[in-house]
């Protein structure tokens, strides 16, 4: 390998065996075509992953915003943010993101492409990935393909994601698990913690 050939696998921190909560598009104003559909769906998944980002930062794990940049190439966070916001997006207004949290904006449906993601996981000793937000069947999808290849453990709570149809969330769901590994119990039944243990019984 040469020196400007990058591993496909991330070296983690197996010391740290940290988890990384991924909140993917959910800043976002909708106005698109089925947008304000999926945006009424998409607020039954608000609680689950409030839940689960309260959980996380108590565990003392990150919170990371992975957000499409809608086409504007010259945007940062905030500017996301204000607009999801001035369009009265409830979805974005009970998820916004905190000051220090991490936000990476992302130009197509995988968190991984283009994005610095493939090098802050690894410096934060993340070796696990919680997956939440829009669509199930496009950029949650997307990103846990690619997590998948780099060795990432996932687990995509079926509750604290949505796509426009049931159909199409179903049919995600199913091919995560089944092709991915991905755990993809309801947070009505799996908490962090124990999701966790689970894995800490696994091991060798």
């Amino acid at each position: 390998m040469t020196n400007e050939q990058a591993p496909t696998t991330p070296q983690h921190n197996s010391a740290k065996q940290r988890v990384a909560l991924l909140i993917i598009d959910m800043i976002n104003d909708f106005d698109f075509g089925g947008g304000r559909a999926l945006h009424d769906r998409a607020l039954a998944t608000v609680e689950p992953i409030l839940a689960l980002r309260r959980a996380i930062e108590l565990a003392g794990h990150p919170v990371i915003y992975v957000n499409d940049n809608f086409g504007e190439w010259h945007s940062e966070r905030w500017r996301l943010v204000d607009r999801a916001l001035e369009r009265h997006s409830r979805v974005s207004e009970q998820l916004r993101p905190a000051d220090d949290d991490y936000f990476i904006i992302k130009p197509q449906f995988s968190g991984f492409y283009a994005t610095n993601l493939q090098v802050l996981l690894p410096k934060l000793g993340v070796d696990r990935l919680i997956l939440t937000g829009v669509a199930t069947d496009i950029c949650v999808l997307f990103t846990a393909a690619d997590a998948h290849m780099r060795d990432y453990i996932l687990w995509i709570p079926e509750n604290a994601c949505v796509a426009e149809t049931d159909e199409r969330h179903r049919w995600a769901i199913e091919i995560m698990a089944q092709s991915m590994g991905a755990e993809t119990a309801a947070t009505t039944g799996l908490t962090p913690s124990k999701w966790f243990d689970r894995l800490e019984r696994r091991q060798p």
